[in-house]
């Protein structure tokens, strides 16, 4: 009749955790947010921008940009220069006559 008794007194209520996981709910709760952080962290590294690689295209596009002022400089000076010509060129000599 012991054995009865202890079995009665033994409570047989478990949380849904424990039933179906065999895990207590504070450990349920741990471990989801861990796996949660641990997918929050995987997802930015795969998909985030990552600072570094952000820095290098941002100095290999100052560097085309640097180039492509200086092309536009010496471009510029040319066209210049010939417009200076053609305007010279064109320009009516104002010569009077003695």
């Amino acid at each position: 009749m012991q054995n009865q008794e202890l079995y009665e007194e033994i409570d047989n209520s478990q949380s849904i955790t424990e039933e179906y996981l065999g895990l207590s709910l504070k450990k349920f709760l741990f471990l989801l947010f861990i796996v949660l952080a641990l997918g929050i962290y995987i997802g930015i590294l795969f998909y985030g921008n990552n600072s570094l690689e952000v820095l290098f295209g941002l100095q290999d596009y100052e560097n085309f940009l640097e180039s492509e002022i200086s092309r536009l400089k010496s471009e510029n000076a040319s066209l210049q220069k010939e417009y200076f010509e053609l305007k010279e060129i064109s320009a009516p000599v104002n010569v009077k006559a003695k």
